[in-house]
């Protein structure tokens, strides 16, 4: 089932559960689908149905930030609350160890001091269905550190 299908089943639960929250949070996804479909002029892949959920997940965390910065937990907790909705429709994500050994993996081609950018690349390559773009980016800190000290 792809990601749009199961958005459309749950949209539908949720009407019938009456659960408002997660109602407006999948419209919003569906919608976003909708858009980007319209954008391609066809049906989305399922990378792309997966690169617009990444999105909506970016974004929520965004607004999080901004709203925990502008003194509003209110609106950060609904956020929140939002991006664990959105989450249940993306792979699972690597664990910490895990993560670190797979950027391990994926700069060991590249020498003993790659550069930031060159080791990001081949890390976002490597693991961009398994882990958000900002841990990829602590691990690959990390691992280069690691290698300079």
């Amino acid at each position: 089932m792809s990601i749009a299908e199961r958005l459309n089943a749950d949209l539908k639960a949720a009407m019938k559960d009456k659960d408002t929250e997660r109602l407006a949070t999948l419209r919003m996804a569906i919608s976003a689908m909708n858009y980007r479909r319209i954008e391609r002029s066809g049906q989305l892949s399922d990378e792309e149905q997966l690169d617009v959920m990444r999105k909506q997940v970016k974004q929520r965390e965004d607004s999080i930030a901004e709203f925990t910065r502008g003194g509003r937990k209110d609106l950060a907790d609904k956020e929140a609350r939002e991006r664990e909705i959105l989450k249940t429709y993306l792979p699972a994500e690597l664990d910490a160890a895990a993560l670190s050994a797979a950027v391990r993996d994926a700069l060991a081609p590249l020498g003993p001091e790659p550069q930031f950018g060159v080791a990001m690349k081949a890390a976002m390559a490597a693991l961009k269905d398994q882990a958000s773009g900002k841990a990829i980016q602590e691990a690959v800190r990390t691992a280069l550190e690691k290698k300079t000290s």
